[in-house]
């Protein structure tokens, strides 16, 4: 087997998604949050209010997971959780004035992460990227003829 000339770009695109995501991390625990946590404050303050199964639909985290996350946020004060007098094994959640709080924080430290990463980018670059990076989901996600 020859050796390639270039990095195989699956590899180059997971290592640069790991390293923006640890930046991503970074930037959010300086606020004060983490990826989890802006995830469900950000569905909350699209939703209003939300189920929890709703939550883990929106954010990719399932079960016992989405269960400590939102124990903590509770226990923090960020979210309240109650009961659906229609379904009582559904839980309701909504943010409280701490929620809001730290979701405008979190919001702040997020646009600034993304304005960083367009640091030295034009706007043509910046739609080619996305052009870019659309086609390789789409490779990966589209089926393939004789599979």
């Amino acid at each position: 087997m020859r050796k390639p000339s270039r990095m195989p770009i699956g590899l180059r695109l997971a290592n640069t998604a790991k390293t923006v995501g640890r930046a991503f991390d970074d930037t959010l625990a300086a606020a004060g949050g983490s990826s989890p946590v802006w995830l469900v404050l950000l569905t909350l303050k699209t939703q209003a209010m939300a189920s929890q199964r709703e939550i883990a639909a929106a954010v990719g985290i399932q079960g016992a997971t989405l269960t400590h996350h939102l124990n903590g946020m509770e226990r923090d004060g960020l979210i309240t959780r109650t009961r659906d007098p229609e379904n009582r094994r559904v839980h309701q959640v909504r943010l409280t004035g701490q929620g809001e709080e730290m979701f405008h924080r979190l919001a702040t430290a997020a646009q600034a992460h993304d304005e960083r990463l367009r640091e030295g980018f034009t706007e043509d670059e910046l739609e080619t990227l996305e052009k870019l990076l659309t086609r390789l989901q789409a490779n990966v996600t589209a089926p393939r003829e004789g599979a």
